[in-house]
């Protein structure tokens, strides 16, 4: 009994326990090194073995995570450095590669600039800093720029602060003091990502949905593949500590609110439902009241933020119908004719449409006609560059290209 309950423990991975973090170049010496456990190997044994195993391997190091001795190495390239994190237990490696993605974005944020050895070098003290507070005996703690910034400031932004002040006074913002000084209750408090006493003359609240619809059709016309990638963006002038709530309609909440009723309302409801294939959200969602109640409840974090992502397979309504004819008229010349209609309502217009049609990297010239708006022949992206400003919905455009090749 003893043997399958050792394999039991050792399958179901820790949360994220580091031994030791370091940051190497390219020729895998140590730039930056932190040991928070003296359970693991020598630094010189550590760096040389991930040298001789992984860097100089013949396979390129493919794998991520490597076991050597009992010992883990989770490793990610980041520009021209190697992160490498060393663990003595079996550690959750998902958690600790997120941990190394949002590492690299504090320290983003506190360098202005993208993370480099460079930008490591010229700031290793600051380095060294910020890994002392964001990990407490290889356990991960708060990795939000916005609270460690309250505690941990650099040159810049203690000239930020002043003139964020300035700003703040010219706008009738006022945030209370002794909220500034109370940062270690912000940092283990509940609500981490939002001070206390914010104060705005007007509350206002922007929210926009960004959606990007990806489609791939066969030469028939047949849709084979569409699907929506969406995001929820918002910027929050709000007073105090609110808490906000957002209803959304996707199909298991629909589904939840009409269990039983089966009655023709309930069928027209669901009808209009959308289906959420996944979704990640932003960290100050209350999962819990969105698992329950199918609502996003947050207390929104000052200024502008993503709320969260989303994508969609099933359903998906495209906004255009593009219907090619391309014909090759000898070796020297291509007849292109093509037609869009929008498929959405006449009381819905699009704005802004641009329309590329590739053309060969041969292309000497090409005559353009055009129903509506402007086309032109882009030879910086061997394309025709067809722009509408106004697209009403329920009507088509139409373009005819003759395009003349050079002759090879």
């Amino acid at each position: 009994l003893a043997a399958p309950a050792r394999r039991r423990c050792w399958a179901a991975a820790m949360p994220i326990a580091l031994s030791s973090i370091y940051i190497l170049n390219l020729r895998g010496e140590v730039l930056i090194s932190r040991c928070f456990k003296n359970d693991t190997w020598d630094v010189s044994n550590l760096t040389e073995a991930f040298r001789l195993h992984v860097l100089q391997a013949k396979e390129g190091g493919a794998a991520p995570v490597r076991v050597m001795n009992d010992t883990h190495f989770m490793y990610i390239r980041h520009a021209d450095v190697y992160v490498v994190l060393v663990a003595k237990t079996n550690s959750n490696v998902a958690l600790g590669f997120k941990f190394v993605t949002e590492l690299f974005a504090l320290f983003r944020s506190y360098f202005g600039t993208e993370v480099n050895e460079d930008a490591l070098m010229k700031h290793v003290s600051l380095v060294y800093e910020l890994i002392d507070e964001v990990v407490d005996y290889g356990i991960p703690q708060n990795l939000s720029p916005e609270v460690l910034k309250l505690y941990i400031a650099t040159e810049q932004d203690m000239i930020d602060r002043m003139g964020q002040k300035l700003q703040d006074r010219i706008l009738g913002k006022k945030v209370d003091t002794a909220a500034k000084a109370s940062a270690t209750l912000q940092v283990t408090g509940a609500v981490s990502w939002r001070q206390e006493g914010i104060f705005y003359k007007k509350n206002q609240v922007f929210l926009d949905i960004v959606e990007n619809v990806n489609l791939l059709l066969s030469t028939k016309g047949t849709v084979l593949r569409a699907d929506v990638n969406g995001k929820i963006l918002m910027r929050t002038l709000l007073s105090g500590m609110p808490d906000l709530k957002l209803g959304l309609n996707d199909k298991l909440g629909m589904e939840k609110d009409g269990a039983g009723g089966g009655s023709a309302g309930g069928s027209q409801r669901k009808a209009r439902t959308i289906e959420l294939d996944d979704h990640t959200f932003h960290h100050c969602v209350n999962m819990g009241k969105f698992a329950s109640e199918r609502t996003v409840s947050f207390t929104p974090p000052d200024g502008e933020f993503e709320l969260m992502k989303y994508r969609i397979t099933e359903g998906v309504n495209l906004p255009f119908r593009v219907l090619p004819v391309i014909k090759e008229l000898g070796r020297t010349r291509i007849e292109a004719n093509v037609k869009v209609k929008a498929l959405f309502t006449d009381k819905l217009f699009a704005l802004n449409v641009v329309i590329r049609i590739p053309v060969p990297k041969s292309t000497a010239k090409a005559n353009v006609e055009v129903s509506v708006g402007r086309c032109k022949y882009k030879a910086s992206k061997n394309c025709l560059e067809w722009k509408i400003p106004r697209f009403p919905g329920g009507e088509e455009a139409a373009v005819s290209a003759n395009v003349e090749l050079v002759s090879t």
